[in-house]
């Protein structure tokens, strides 16, 4: 890679030059509003026509049902706030869990501060969901569940079909949200299976730029808009449509076609790195085995993470310590999970793409020993 070796794609991916060049063409040539009812207008009505198409049917969902947003940030905050505030008569309970993004876990304070009853459950020790611990917090009052599809940090995967199931046989009136953000196109994803009633994803996580993502919501399923306007998205979600982000979101959707593919070559990279790191001595892995393959997270254990990171950037390596939305902060996923600190302090995040390579993964193992014998363990 000619900017380094990138291993950080789990905070953000560079965009594929399909993704660029869809950017372009709507920034120099179908640069009009959606909403005008001149020829530029249609044209560019006509692109977010067909980017709403294949980005539904990517999910296996209704054009309908697909809101375009600026992120998975503003998705969570449209699923959570926009379903409390239409459901606030029929219930005040809403469930989540301690390892979520902090784009929901904050909303929830939010939610909180509003008069919503907010219920915050434990994980399991790897991180995945507890089917009897939430089924006991499921009662009549309940509006809103939330749990992640994939956690950020360590990849845990839950099974979204099995708790929606459970839930709504309990109390079927529940909304079920789950942020996709990590899961989208780097795992098969099919809305009717899942069951869900939201769904959130993020472009620049497959290749798209930031700025642009998408909530899904189920046809049957109201929701309260939080930004109000001109009526756009259904007036779900006002605002002109960033088109330029819009059509370089479907070109990498379009680019990424093959998930199953490419999830293969994925788990082969993490199966690869796996052995590579186990040789060091020092390493201890906090990813399980079951994991989402595009996320590798790994305690060097005696030396901090800030100086790891530091001692491989200059050799153009470049990872994370946990999420990049939680700079300057002891992860709170690891500790919800009951790591001890230092542990926690050094804990780095290793997250893959298509693009990385096996080579890659070679320098960036030799490196993390080298650094081990260069720098000092902390106590």
């Amino acid at each position: 890679m000619e900017n380094g070796i990138y291993f950080d794609n789990s905070a953000t991916t560079k965009p594929c030059e399909e993704a660029v060049n869809a950017a372009v063409n709507c920034l120099t040539e179908n640069w009009g509003n959606p909403s005008s009812v001149h020829a530029l207008g249609v044209n560019s009505m006509l692109s977010l026509v067909k980017s709403r198409e294949i980005i539904a049917k990517s999910i296996s969902a209704k054009s309908e049902e697909i809101i375009f947003t600026s992120g998975g940030t503003e998705a969570n905050n449209l699923a959570l706030i926009g379903a409390c505030l239409s459901l606030k008569k029929q219930g005040n309970k809403v469930i989540s869990f301690k390892t979520e993004h902090p784009s929901v876990l904050n909303t929830l304070k939010h939610l909180e501060f509003l008069g919503f009853n907010i219920v915050v459950l434990d994980t399991e020790k790897d991180g995945k969901v507890n089917k009897e611990l939430l089924l006991n917090a499921v009662d009549q009052d309940t509006i809103l569940v939330s749990c992640m599809m994939v956690n950020n940090e360590i990849g845990a995967i839950n099974n979204i079909s099995e708790l929606v199931k459970a839930v709504k046989a309990k109390n079927q009136k529940v909304i079920f949200h789950t942020d996709a953000v990590q899961a989208y196109q780097k795992m098969p994803i099919n809305v009717n299976d899942l069951g869900v009633d939201l769904l959130s994803a993020s472009g620049h996580k497959i290749h798209a730029p930031k700025g642009v993502g998408f909530l899904y919501k189920k046809k049957s399923v109201n929701l309260v808009p939080i930004i109000n306007g001109g009526g756009q998205e259904n007036g779900i979600r006002s605002g002109t449509e960033n088109m330029p982000l819009i059509c370089a979101f479907e070109a990498a959707v379009k680019a990424a076609s093959n998930v199953s593919n490419t999830l293969n070559y994925v788990t082969e990279l993490n199966k690869y790195a796996r052995e590579k790191l186990s040789a060091n001595p020092n390493v201890i892995f906090n990813s399980s085995e079951d994991s989402l393959p595009y996320i590798l997270n790994i305690s060097l254990n005696g030396y901090k993470a800030e100086t790891v990171l530091n001692a491989l950037s200059l050799k153009n390596i470049y990872i994370s310590k946990g999420s990049a939305c939680a700079k300057g902060h002891r992860s709170h996923v690891l500790t919800a999970l009951g790591m001890n600190d230092k542990l926690i302090d050094s804990s780095l995040r290793i997250s893959f793409s298509r693009f990385n390579t096996k080579e890659e993964i070679d320098i960036l193992a030799n490196e993390l020993f080298a650094v081990t014998q260069k720098l000092r363990r902390f106590c």
